[in-house]
């Protein structure tokens, strides 16, 4: 089969496709024949050495594919059915522990940058109905993110407020699910070009962050005192402003660590405000298949910027790079 592995020192212009022996299930396993994956930025990290992985990794965390065979045991799963990968294999329901995050697709044990893979029964779930590939390879990160977010860990209501920052992949599939649970949305960009894009998915209010460096404050101000809910991505150079877009007794979910590993913040304003701050790493599987359900009944599907070949996965990650992207990006084998 063919595969990319992560070879020290790890570099985006090594990412070379090799030959592998195919794989074959054991007890309780089924073989996966991957068709797409998607770019995270924690598979960027992986695949440039930001984030250390042993030699021979094989990266990506999200795919989607078809089970073409079983091993002993699996009853969950037939030959032939749709399937897509869970971050954490061994979350699959619960609250989290320890245990249930050891195992993390394309960082701790192998990803899906490969043809095919063996994979648990309870480490994958079934895609959206009508769902391409490429499609349902965008939601196993980005996607169940956003959702727990704000469905989750945020009990998002119908006519809460939300602030969404940047159009990643994450950011985008959030504007979606809150504007299909009849929330108000506040969005950020740097770029003039995506404030139509974020306006045609739904978004009520778009302010240039770079325009206003205090986009913050305006956000406060223009929803009357504070949003509800806050997807936080950058870290370091987005966690002040927001604080300050929060309402008090809002929810702040910390996703992303664009800006760095580190964040300074005024704890007073923490105090002041009252509000919960909750550290955010995807979801386990049963969020995942609540997230599929709503999908189907909402018909939410998802934006797509650009699609490469598995050869190209080096050439993504360049692309990726740029942040010139508006959704996902996509990788189809």
């Amino acid at each position: 089969m063919r595969a990319i592995t992560v070879t020290k020192p790890a570099s985006l212009d090594t990412l070379t496709v090799s030959e592998l022996p195919d794989p074959t299930p054991a007890q309780g396993e089924i073989l996966v024949q991957w068709r797409a994956s998607s770019l995270n930025y924690h598979d960027y990290l992986v695949a440039n050495g930001s984030l250390p992985v042993v030699d021979g990794r094989i990266p990506l965390s999200d795919g989607a594919g078809d089970v073409i065979a079983l091993g002993e045991g699996v009853t969950k799963w037939k030959v032939g059915d749709k399937v897509m990968s869970t971050f954490f294999p061994k979350w699959v329901d619960g609250r989290v522990n320890k245990a249930k995050t050891i195992g993390l697709g394309g960082d701790t044990v192998d990803g899906c940058a490969a043809d095919k893979s063996c994979v648990a029964q309870d480490a994958v779930t079934a895609i959206p109905e009508a769902y391409s590939y490429a499609e349902a390879a965008t939601l196993p990160c980005a996607a169940l993110t956003a959702w727990r977010a704000l469905m989750v860990e945020g009990g998002l209501q119908a006519g809460d407020s939300v602030l969404v920052e940047g159009s990643g992949g994450m950011s985008v599939f959030a504007l979606q699910f809150a504007k299909a649970a009849g929330a108000y949305v506040y969005a950020t960009t740097s770029n003039d070009d995506k404030i139509d894009q974020l306006k045609k998915l739904g978004a009520d209010t778009v302010i240039n962050y770079k325009t206003d460096p205090k986009w913050g404050a305006t956000i406060n101000k223009l929803s009357g005192g504070g949003v509800d809910h806050v997807l936080d991505v950058g870290g370091n150079t987005t966690l002040g402003h927001s604080i300050d877009a929060a309402r008090v007794g809002g929810h702040i979910s910390l996703i992303g660590i664009l800006g760095g590993f580190t964040a300074e913040i005024m704890l007073p304003k923490l105090f002041g405000k009252q509000m919960r701050m909750t550290g955010i790493s995807v979801g386990s599987a049963e969020m995942q298949d609540a997230m599929v359900r709503a999908i189907n009944i909402a018909g939410i599907r998802p934006v797509i910027d650009r699609s490469f070949s598995l050869e190209e996965l080096g050439a993504a990650f360049r692309y990726q790079e740029t942040g010139q992207h508006f959704g996902k990006i996509v990788i189809e084998y």
